[in-house]
């Protein structure tokens, strides 16, 4: 069959256009690029150096180099008629688990030591593996190291190798490993550069000590690699930036292969089965569909993120290559949400320890208290809370919640004064120290200071907890866990349903957790905030039974 540029590259751009590899919106422009860089260049596919290439990669690591890494193959060995490079920049942006870190040391060794079919000079060529960390940078360098040593009774006339260094002794090449911030860059001779797991890096200032002198040697190129992240603004979202701007055409004039293999929305595996998410997740990994066990690993992450959102975070990012700015859920879905109304044992929770919780964000909205139980493997939390009637009066019709029947069901009080006072939370909490052990009162610093003197005169602990995110980073693992096992028991209470239903999880550029409302006027979440703050002094709260009563009651 005759082939319009060589059978690995036909070959997959068909593949991709006809649907039969699943493929994001930039591979498939990437197609497109690819053939008109090859056509503008005039290009010469070197077969004889491709079937070189892979019959010494496969034969010596050891494994199939599957159809995208055929056709990358084969794109890094095409020429422009005097002989330079036509791609001599490649961005392979690839999720967890597509082999990428073993192809990459394949190509590290090849493209750094050998002497392709001694067509191409590689004396003192070598390859320099660039990485944020030592362990990062020495994966790839650690799996030529163990190629060569499984070959060793061959390879120890051609190569010297420390865990330092690996050198071809007739050529003089080297390849080694370094860190983003090593301090002896500088007289570096590669002349092939891989840069691994650009997401950490924040600059290209420490990239640039290696690569500016590449114009100088005869076909130099660089690899950039990653996986998303979570710092924005930096190597990655240059990166991103400039293979967009490649794939629309603004940039036709440079060398630049952008391979993004990435799912082009979250909605393809939260709002699908499970089997087409793992169709569609072939669009981020284009390993997938000739790895098993990569792909049983999916599914079991696929069922856990229903549950767990900080897990999602990390599949998004991670597995679908979708910024994590863009992982905002819910903070459990609402079978989980529902599966709090449980019934609650108050006749065994009478005397037990607890701690209370306050949300009291605005004295003329709604303001949200409640205590939390350990009992019997469970966490329970009852709640009250007080709405400002003028909350109600300036939002006729916007808060699309039964009020009122709440009041009937005793689950709130409509103050029908100008602010909710410091008092009437007070006075809450004193009618349930009658009953119940409080041992302290959970309250966000920043509006602490208008209950701190009314509760002191009343002798009720309260107790500050920081605002936000270092508060809410630290209980999320614990919400996520009680959520998903089913242990967190509110009873039969939509108010607090309803709050928390009403709130998101935002992650943060840094990787922070905040817990959020998803419309601030409207869909209000006092009573969940309240939650998070008891549930900030969760660990000096003992776990209770039916044979422990507490005799140290507070009693007015």
């Amino acid at each position: 069959m005759k082939y319009k540029y060589h059978k690995y590259i036909d070959e997959y751009i068909e593949a991709i256009r006809t649907g039969k590899v699943e493929s994001s919106k930039e591979i498939k422009l990437m197609t497109d690029y690819v053939e008109f860089k090859l056509e503008q260049q005039n290009a010469v596919v070197r077969s004889d150096m491709i079937d070189d290439a892979v019959r010494v990669i496969e034969k010596y690591f050891n494994f199939k180099l599957l159809d995208w890494e055929l056709f990358v193959l084969a794109l890094l060995l095409s020429f422009t008629p005097d002989e330079k490079l036509v791609f001599d920049e490649v961005f392979l942006f690839v999720t967890r688990g597509a082999g990428k870190t073993t192809f990459l040391a394949a190509l590290s060794w090849y493209f750094g030591t050998r002497n392709f079919c001694n067509a191409v000079d590689t004396s003192h060529y070598g390859c320099e593996i660039i990485a944020n960390s030592e362990s990062q940078a020495k994966l790839a360098f650690d799996d030529v190291y163990t190629m060569l040593d499984d070959n060793w009774s061959i390879m120890k006339q051609i190569y010297y190798k420390t865990k330092k260094v690996i050198t071809n002794k007739l050529t003089h090449s080297t390849i080694q490993y370094n860190t983003s911030n090593s301090r002896t860059k500088d007289g570096k001779r590669g002349r092939m550069i891989l840069v691994d797991e650009i997401h950490e890096m924040e600059t290209f200032d420490n990239i640039d000590v290696f690569t500016s002198s590449l114009g100088k040697k005869k076909m130099g190129r660089v690899f950039y690699i990653s996986t998303d992240g979570y710092i924005r603004g930096g190597v990655l979202d240059k990166m991103k930036e400039l293979s967009k701007n490649v794939l629309n055409g603004e940039i036709k004039d440079i060398g630049f292969l952008p391979l993004l293999y990435k799912l082009d929305d979250k909605s393809e595996v939260l709002e699908v089965d499970e089997d087409t998410a793992i169709k569609n997740l072939e669009k981020a990994n284009p390993s997938l569909p000739y790895f098993d066990t990569l792909e049983h690993e999916l599914r079991k992450d696929l069922r856990k993120i229903k549950y767990e959102p900080h897990k999602k975070k990390e599949f998004l990012t991670k597995r679908c290559n979708l910024p994590a700015q863009d992982t905002f859920t819910v903070v459990a879905p609402w079978e989980k949400i529902k599966a709090t109304n449980q019934p609650v044992p108050f006749d065994k929770l009478k005397g037990l320890e607890c701690i209370g919780g306050i949300d009291y964000a605005r004295t003329t909205d709604f303001t949200s208290c409640g205590l939390l139980f350990k009992y019997g493997g469970k966490r329970y939390w009852l709640q009250h809370t007080f709405v400002c009637h003028k909350a109600l009066d300036l939002q006729t019709g916007s808060i699309k919640f039964p009020v009122e029947e709440m009041v009937e069901k005793g689950l709130m009080t409509i103050i029908r004064k100008d602010a909710t006072s410091a008092d009437d939370v007070a006075s809450w909490f004193l009618e349930k120290a009658k009953k119940y052990n409080i041992k302290t009162i959970a309250c966000d610093s920043y509006r602490s200071s208008l209950l701190k003197s009314k509760f002191q005169e009343l002798g009720l602990p309260l107790q500050e907890v920081r605002s936000g995110p270092v508060t809410h980073a630290k209980v999320a693992p614990l919400v996520e866990q009680i959520f998903a096992e089913e242990t967190l028991v509110f009873g039969d209470d939509p108010v607090m349903r309803w709050a928390t239903n009403n709130t998101y999880v935002d992650i943060n550029p840094k990787g922070n957790t905040t817990y959020k409302k998803i419309e601030p006027k409207t869909r209000k979440n006092d009573a969940f905030m309240a939650l998070i703050h008891a549930l900030s002094k969760d660990e000096e709260l003992q776990e209770q039974n039916n044979n422990f009563m507490s005799l140290d009651v507070y009693t007015y």
